[in-house]
C-alpha cells in the first residue's frame, strides 16, 4: 500500500464497514519508502476472504493484494511476556523458554521478560506451556508474512 497519511485508516475502515474482524495487523515501510507492507489476518470463509480481497483492490492506496494462505508462506509473530519468576518457578520458566528457543531479555528481582518469535501456533503453545506461571503482561506484534520461494509482492 502507499505509505501515505490516512491509507491505513481507509483499509481498517473497509473492514469495519463490512463487519469483518481483524485478528492481527502489522504495517511498516518497505525498502521503497513510498510503500508500506501491510499484513492482516482475519478468520472467515473463502467467500468473505474473496470479498475482502476485491474491496481492498478497489482502494486507491492499495497497490497489490495477495492471500498468502493460497500458497507456501512463512509467518512470524513476536511475543514479549512478563512473568513473575521467583524461587523454583524461576528455573521452570527458564527451562520452558529454552525449550521454545525464546530468550529472556530482561531480568528483575521477581520477574522475567521473555521474547519469542515464530508462527502464531508456537506462541500460543508457549503461553499454554507456562502453566502455573503468573503472567503479568503480554505484548504481541501481529503476524508478518511472506511467500516462500521466488514469488514476491511487488507492484
Amino acid at each position: 500500500m502507499e505509505n501515505e497519511p490516512g491509507a491505513l485508516s481507509r483499509v481498517v475502515g473497509l473492514f469495519s464497514q463490512r463487519g469483518y474482524n481483524i485478528e492481527t495487523l502489522n504495517v511498516a515501510p518497505t525498502d521503497d519508502y513510498s510503500l508500506s507492507r501491510l499484513t492482516v489476518t482475519t478468520f472467515s470463509d473463502d467467500f468473505k476472504v474473496e470479498q475482502i480481497t476485491k474491496h481492498l483492490n478497489k482502494l486507491v492506496d492499495v497497490v497489490k493484494v495477495i492471500d498468502l494462505t493460497e500458497g507456501a508462506h512463512i509467518e512470524r509473530d513476536l511475543l514479549l511476556v512478563k512473568v513473575k519468576a521467583v524461587g523454583a518457578a524461576r528455573d521452570e520458566v527458564k527451562r520452558t523458554t529454552d525449550i521454545y528457543r525464546g530468550s529472556i531479555v530482561d531480568v528483575g528481582p521477581s520477574t522475567y521478560v521473555i521474547q519469542l518469535t515464530g508462527p502464531t501456533e508456537k506462541l500460543d503453545s508457549f503461553m499454554r506451556a507456562l502453566g502455573d506461571a503468573v503472567v503479568i503482561e503480554v505484548v504481541r506484534s501481529g503476524v508478518a508474512g511472506m511467500a516462500r520461494g521466488e514469488k514476491v509482492l511487488s507492484p
